[in-house]
């Protein structure tokens, strides 16, 4: 998890009086997970939180998962997905479960209304666009190749400096952390970890927003969208300090961990979820036995799906894979090396491979979306041709 962090002015004590020039109180705030347990941050408002001018409904917002899909490998080619939508509104979900949900966007507008996901963690990996996410607790900006980790119940709107803009969304129902194997017992990120506590950006400059007017918050929750309506900007905080705050993470900060034979996916774990992983796979040196197979063996992950988002092409195990493919290999059947990549590779010392995984321990179901994108022919890659 990352740091404790702060911004702006605060009282000296916690729930003591901290007063406007004028006298009144900034109320107070806290936000808290699992109960009063687990991370949270304090913060004081120029208004109060609980006011709300209106609500509305603004219907439903589930997603229809395909339960009867036999089981095969997949191969979506997200390229051909044209742009529509803001950050939000743009979102295509492509497969999820019980613990995560797979979204895809290609972003063609920016974003009108604030947005709140009071149900789930998300992470936004930004796969070619820079710009600047602001929200209650400040702002983060990013640059193409970052992951930027939102807790649930953030209020936040995302600015990009130009359109369209590639973007992946995962939203966990569970809390996203950082591996445990990565953290000592005082929750420090160890020595062997491949990211450290320097690489990690919380928010850089709080903007306290003085404004009246009307404001939206579109909230995400019970599979609905609900309109709340403010009277005054919602990023209204004068200050705050905790552990729970967005903060972003470049891919191309991570340390890629190698060996002199070939290392299995979890060395490229980068962030966990309930029930699920996420992995990056970076540009490194390979295997340096001198007789190493240094792309990946055949394996059957035989208790969990795996899906891999290829930020760029360069994958030495793979063929017909482009900048955007996304390639499903579910639980139970083997997948690895196509026929021929073992033999090419041998005498590579590196590789320029740009990725990111999930690997989720329940099954991913695909929707209608997905199967709009698929190559039907991907499972044949492994057919070894007739000699």
């Amino acid at each position: 998890m990352p740091r404790y962090h702060r911004l702006g002015n605060l009282p000296k004590s916690r729930h003591t009086q901290f007063r406007k020039p004028d006298g009144s109180f900034y109320p107070e705030q806290l936000f808290s997970t699992h109960g009063f347990s687990g991370p949270m941050t304090l913060m004081h408002h120029l208004n109060l939180p609980t006011s709300v001018q209106e609500w509305r409904d603004l219907g439903p917002c589930g997603v229809k998962l395909l339960d009867a899909e036999p089981l095969r490998h997949r191969h979506l080619l997200t390229a051909e997905m044209p742009a529509k939508g803001d950050a939000i509104s743009g979102r295509i979900p492509l497969m999820g479960n019980q613990d995560v949900t797979w979204n895809q966007a290609k972003v063609a507008d920016q974003m009108a209304n604030f947005f709140k996901n009071a149900e789930c963690d998300e992470i936004l990996f930004i796969h070619d666009g820079s710009g600047e996410l602001d929200s209650m607790f400040g702002t983060v900006p990013f640059q193409p190749g970052d992951y930027i980790v939102i807790p649930r119940g953030t209020i936040w709107k995302i600015r990009f400096d130009s359109l369209p803009v590639r973007m992946l969304t995962f939203e966990s129902r569970g809390e996203v952390t950082i591996p445990k194997r990565y953290r000592n017992n005082y929750g420090q990120l160890m020595e062997h970890a491949p990211y450290h506590e320097r690489d990690i950006r919380p928010p850089t400059e709080l903007k306290t927003f003085d404004e009246k007017g009307e404001f939206l918050v579109v909230v995400k929750a019970r599979n609905r969208y609900t309109g709340y309506i403010y009277n005054y900007h919602p990023f209204d905080i004068v200050g705050w300090d905790g552990f729970t705050y967005p903060w972003a993470f470049s891919i191309h900060d991570f340390s890629p961990i190698t060996g002199k034979l070939h290392m299995p996916p979890p060395i490229h774990q980068t962030f966990q979820g309930h029930n699920f992983v996420v992995c990056s796979f970076c540009p490194r040196v390979l295997d340096y036995h001198p007789e190493a197979v240094v792309i990946p063996y055949n394996h059957s992950n035989v208790d969990s799906d795996e899906v891999l988002y290829y930020v760029n092409d360069k994958f030495g195990s793979r063929k017909g894979i482009k900048e955007g493919s996304i390639t499903l290999h579910p639980l139970g059947i083997p997948h690895g090396p196509q026929p021929g990549a073992v033999e090419a590779s041998i005498g590579a010392t590196k590789t320029e491979e740009l990725a990111v995984m999930l690997d989720t321990y329940h099954p991913l179901y695909l929707t209608e979306e997905a199967l709009k994108l698929e190559d039907e022919n991907y499972w044949k890659s492994w057919q070894v041709p007739n000699s």
